[in-house]
């Protein structure tokens, strides 16, 4: 990495550049928030059971995941509309802090409903997060030296799938599901404050911190109730109404909201350093378009949702007649709106350069690819060599996983001195032909060495393709915009990732379905003993991997796509910079 930081023209805001120091935590906040995706799949069963919902219900678990995906996806393009109107480390803060917030909502949830509200903040807190940081990274480096950084922030990223569900087991070895959330608002805390110091953000005013630590400390114990305050004899009169059949009345909530109404009095009438900035919102609201925001969360969500709570069994899109021409209308008034404003949330025009667009749909075909990798490897993997076992799954997962970070970081430093678009078409070709290679896997591969080579081979191509598509699209777009240009991004893959689980998995089943059907049953094959018919039951198996094998070829299509359209697309000169994309 350069030692003379690259500062950003006059038109990114004129902000001082946040120190090394404040991208280092970003980029552990980015680390934290992965692995809180992973941890949570972790822990589904054991959260269910915490909040009253049976495992005999665990479609009422699409919400909690769903939620998560719908704040993460949905709110994209205003946070990174807020990043380059008000500065990246502004946003790093309040994003972790709402991460913070939503951890605080899930650790203390006993129904499930504050429990998606609480995994719907988490999401938007980590969607925000991505963008903010690969765009203080774009004001930190030219564009010539930004390739590493980014490989090493999407290391990062991709590294939380790896350590996230070895820190869920280790927390659940030792406590229940809720201490998951409990370390998660620490380290949210932890890093913001850390941000604060180091982010060259106005220092805040010390009234103003008191009264919010306060409020939160009140609001904590309020929704936790720990049974040595609740039950103590004299602490707990905090939690008796005052007034019969008053609920609103409990000493610790009238507490809490003076102390809430006390720190707004206090931003507004001592705007300097205020915790919450609510001097100028109204000028804030009209810059960052409110209605297109609103469009765009609209349209976001219901695409996201339609897709998230999709039962692949039956339906490619879940409410399909409802949701997907929800999703049109709102995104074509957004475009129109987008094209009349003064200051629109998104920068379309920034994204007119073949790069720009490019980066997009190559993320968008990188997703699609990158999670029947996620799914099916697994589920491959409990269908032949170990069957039943989660855990024996996970590690064969995990030859793939750990090589994606490695291939970050790779793909980064060889950006410097091979073009963008080679490194990332050559990732997506070896993905590719590594999934070719899982088209012929039978019932003893994963016993072999072979497909650990495979495996790894696979992840190093979705690593080697992460660092030049960001690359690609932060050096084509201005540096004004390169808070909403990385939000698309990530919007883009995850999208991407939605639509591709869905589609594939339709397509599977379906194969599936006429395998079966052509078996027939096992009194047709087994007359004297249809109960225990070897013959259907080696068909059946058959046509289980004959299912994974058809993922495995629409992955291979989808990364060859990724490939073709990095090689022809991802190219353009830099907005701002010496150095030309090839």
């Amino acid at each position: 990495m350069s030692r003379s930081p690259h500062r950003p023209p006059a038109e990114a805001g004129a902000r001082a550049v946040p120190g090394a120091a404040a991208i280092v935590l970003a980029t552990l906040a980015v680390l934290v928030t992965a692995a809180d995706t992973y941890v949570v799949v972790l822990a589904l069963p054991d959260i269910l059971t915490g909040i009253g919902v049976g495992l005999d219900e665990l479609q009422k678990a699409t919400p909690i995941v769903g939620g998560f995906l719908l704040g993460y996806t949905a709110t994209l393009p205003l946070l990174g509309r807020l990043a380059d109107l008000r500065g990246r480390a502004p946003v790093l803060i309040g994003c972790l802090l709402l991460f913070a917030l939503g951890s605080l909502l899930t650790a203390t949830a006993e129904t499930l409903g504050p429990a998606v509200a609480g995994r719907g903040l988490q999401g938007i807190g980590a969607g925000g997060l991505v963008p903010a940081t690969l765009a203080l990274v774009a004001d930190r480096w030219p564009p010539e030296r930004r390739a590493v950084p980014l490989g090493v922030v999407g290391a990062v990223q991709e590294a939380g799938a790896v350590l996230g569900p070895l820190a869920g087991a280790a927390v659940l070895a030792v406590a229940d599901w809720r201490a998951i959330f409990w370390l998660n608002l620490l380290l949210g805390v932890a890093l913001a404050a850390g941000v604060v110091v180091t982010g060259r953000v106005r220092r805040p005013d010390p009234a103003a911190l008191v009264l919010a630590a306060l409020a939160v400390t009140a609001l904590g114990l309020l929704l936790a109730e720990p049974p040595a305050l609740a039950e103590d004899v004299t602490l707990g009169l905090l939690y008796v109404p005052l007034l019969d059949g008053a609920a609103w009345t409990a000493p610790l909530l009238l507490a809490t909201v003076l102390l809430a109404v006390l720190l707004v009095a206090r931003s507004l009438l001592h705007p300097a350093g205020a915790v919450l900035p609510l001097r100028g919102s109204g000028r804030l609201a009209r810059e960052v378009d409110v209605v297109g925001s609103l469009l765009a969360v609209v349209s976001l969500g219901a695409l996201v949702w339609a897709f998230a709570a999709a039962d692949p069994a039956r339906q490619v899109v879940a409410h399909g007649w409802v949701l997907l021409p929800l999703a049109v209308v709102a995104g074509a008034l957004f475009v129109l709106h987008e094209r009349r404003t003064a200051e629109p949330v998104l920068p379309l025009a920034a994204l007119r350069p073949v790069g720009a667009w490019g980066a997009l749909l190559v993320n968008l075909f990188v997703g699609a690819a990158l999670v029947a990798a996620l799914v099916d490897v697994p589920l491959f993997a409990r269908a032949t060599t170990t069957p039943g076992d989660q855990l024996g799954a996970a590690l064969v997962l995990l030859r793939l996983l750990v090589a994606v970070p490695v291939g970050a970081v790779a793909g980064g430093w060889l950006c410097r001195v091979v073009a963008p678009r080679v490194v990332a078409g050559a990732g997506m070709a070896l993905a590719a032909a590594a999934f070719v290679a899982m088209t012929g896997w039978d019932e003893r591969s994963l016993d072999g060495a072979w497909s650990t080579v495979v495996l790894v081979a696979a992840g190093l191509g979705f690593g080697l393709a992460i660092a030049p598509v960001n690359a690609v699209l932060l050096a084509v777009t201005p540096p004004r915009v390169h808070g909403s240009a990385s939000s698309l991004a990530v919007v883009a893959r995850t999208v991407g990732m939605l639509a591709g689980l869905s589609l594939l998995t339709a397509v599977a089943l379906r194969r599936f379905t006429a395998e079966v059907a052509a078996i027939g049953t096992p009194m047709e094959l087994c007359p004297a003993s249809p109960a225990d018919c070897a013959a259907y039951d080696a068909a059946t198996e058959a046509a289980v991997l004959t299912q994974l094998h058809t993922v495995f070829a629409g992955a291979a299509v989808t990364a060859g796509l990724a490939a073709v359209a990095a090689l022809v697309l991802l190219r353009g000169a830099p907005v701002r910079g010496t150095a030309h994309v090839r």
